[in-house]
């Protein structure tokens, strides 16, 4: 007999664990900030490890081995995107599942989730292995910089399956409304790979191989810390080996959620690649300005990050329940929210540009690009926040593909049909940073229109009727 979805309310399910959180019941507002704060913080201690990383990296082996790490990081993004965004797709169908109070469907969604990702962070780690050594070359970087980037990727990759793990793990907790434990387990590996970045850069004197090796080994303790408490009797999770098994129907409702996903994340990785590449075509001085604003735009993300992880959880806990006012009352809330935050972000990067660049570059040249960038792109911050916001929405209201459609036309197609045109008219790097600002902006608009006139609240009642 084919399987109805419908609501239940089951007690055990419900309160087994109070590190679940249900989020059908009280203050929206209330609710989620509840939920984004410790996301937030999450958030906030990754960008600091990423940034001390960074600083690590330029103080100890200069500005040539900076460009190097900073550059490599929109391939890496593109390479390791689509498993991760394919990962959220299973976050949608456990918080359906437990808002609508089945234990079932959620406990098989858990482990084919699990199982999908040790598929996908092990194929990530071969691909990366092979593929170093060329990605320099894509990357169009200057010949000074290639010596430190191609061990440091090779390395990089060797980590990428606890990377794939931890983001699975920490969406199977967040799905159930948990989202305190990945914040402290990512505090210990935060922690950890500061730590260890300093002990290997520092007193021991090794190479950019070590820095990767210690992000890796960083990302391996926040994966087993969460396979821990995944592991725990008890739990709502309730993860267990003798079940860990691919179901046939989670496989199908988590590749219609995560594949859209994955495919949003990738294609904005390959416009970032794009960017890059020609960022890379005018010399190391701009690659290094780039990186270094890079590194401060990704306290411009964490509102945007939080909030937007939280309205995927809220929005499909609701929606499972059928409480489509409540859902509508907590998405306002939750981008309003992340759009204020990330525009005073902003503002305080456009006021500040020069002294926070020039904390990872010295060369007074590679300054002057780092603060440009910041003042051209820094107040359109609201327009980037309130794209991902809506497109959180989408995905925990069912409706995965439109981000990606979104992303695919307006992040992808436009900004590299832009870009083309323009360097071919003038060779001027101000004219790569203005497609950012262009390209949120019209995705916005897109989001806007689609967010007041469509019945993205029915999304799974459509679904439903396919079952």
């Amino acid at each position: 007999m084919p399987y109805k979805f419908f609501h239940l309310h089951l007690p055990h399910l419900q309160h087994r664990h109070r590190d679940s959180v249900r989020m059908t019941e009280g203050s929206p507002r209330k609710v989620l900030t509840a939920f984004a704060f410790p996301i937030f913080l999450s958030q906030l201690f990754q960008q600091l490890y990423n940034t001390a990383d960074a600083w690590i990296v330029s103080r100890y082996l200069g500005d040539d081995a900076f460009s190097a790490v900073s550059s490599s990081g929109s391939l890496v993004f593109l390479m390791i995107s689509f498993f991760v965004g394919a990962s959220m797709g299973a976050g949608v169908v456990i918080s359906r599942y437990f808002g609508a109070g089945n234990e079932e469907r959620m406990t098989n969604a858990v482990h084919s989730a699990v199982l999908i990702s040790l598929i996908c962070g092990l194929t990530l780690t071969l691909m990366g292995g092979l593929l170093a050594s060329y990605i320099p070359g894509w990357m169009q970087l200057d010949p000074a910089v290639q010596p430190y980037a191609v061990p440091y990727l090779r390395c990089y990759f060797l980590g990428s399956l606890s990377l794939v793990m931890y983001n699975t793990f920490k969406g199977i907790m967040n799905a159930v409304g948990d989202s305190r434990r990945p914040l402290y387990y990512l505090i210990v590996s935060s922690v950890s790979n500061v730590f260890l970045d300093w002990l290997f850069l520092g007193p021991m004197g090794l190479d950019i191989r070590w820095a990767a090796i210690a992000t890796a080994i960083s990302q391996g303790i926040s994966a087993l810390l969460c396979l821990r408490q995944l592991t725990k009797k008890g739990t709502v999770y309730a993860l267990r080996w003798s079940r860990l098994r691919i179901d046939r129907w989670s496989l199908r409702e988590i590749l219609r959620y995560g594949i859209p996903t994955g495919v949003q994340n990738s294609v904005i990785g390959l416009a970032n690649v794009l960017v890059q590449s020609n960022i890379n075509s005018f010399d190391k001085l701009a690659t290094a300005a780039c990186g270094a604003y890079s590194k401060i735009e990704g306290f411009a993300f964490l509102p945007i990050t939080s909030y937007s992880m939280a309205l995927t959880t809220y929005i499909g806990q609701n929606l499972g329940a059928k409480q489509y006012d409540r859902a509508k009352q907590g998405a306002r809330f939750g981008i309003w929210s992340a759009v204020l935050m990330a525009e005073l972000i902003g503002l305080l990067f456009y006021l500040f540009a020069a002294p926070l660049i020039s904390f990872f570059v010295q060369n007074p040249e590679s300054i002057a690009i780092g603060v440009r960038q910041a003042r051209t792109e820094a107040l359109f911050y609201c327009l980037l926040s309130f794209s991902h916001c809506i497109a959180g929405i989408c995905r925990g209201a069912g409706k995965a593909f439109v981000p990606m459609f979104i992303m695919l036309a307006v992040w992808c197609l436009l900004r590299i049909t832009y870009i083309t045109i323009a360097m071919r008219i003038n060779h001027n790097i101000v004219l790569l940073f203005w497609a950012y600002p262009m390209t949120w902006f019209i995705s916005s608009v897109i989001y806007l229109i689609y967010y007041l006139r469509s019945d993205w609240i029915h999304g799974f009642d459509n679904a439903e009727q396919l079952i």
